[in-house]
């Protein structure tokens, strides 16, 4: 199982998938340029969503149809440092009734 996790350090923002940068999945939408966010509702915590969803999914159509309410109800409330393991995302995503099956 895949674990994500995000931190703020004194270089920046840092978010990684099992220990190693996450793709921003740019090339699938791009919803700003200035790199991922979290603990708010924007353009950064969507991107940050999207790449989350689609590397957890590996579907890029279900990744953009349910980033927006993922970003709004797991996102925007992470802490500065948080983990997620593919199962709080699936939990994140049948609590929502955006189940992936």
């Amino acid at each position: 199982m895949r674990v994500y996790s995000g931190s703020r350090t004194i270089d920046g923002i840092v978010v990684s998938v099992d220990g190693k940068p996450l793709d921003g999945r740019y090339g699938l939408k791009r919803f700003t340029t200035t790199g991922f966010e979290w603990t708010y509702e924007g353009a950064g915590p969507a991107q940050l969503a999207l790449a989350v969803l689609a590397d957890h999914l590996d579907d890029d159509a279900k990744a953009l149809d349910l980033c927006q309410d993922f970003m709004r109800a797991v996102v925007a409330n992470l802490e500065n440092d948080w983990e997620l393991t593919g199962d709080d995302i699936d939990r994140a995503l049948d609590a929502l009734g955006r189940t992936i099956c």
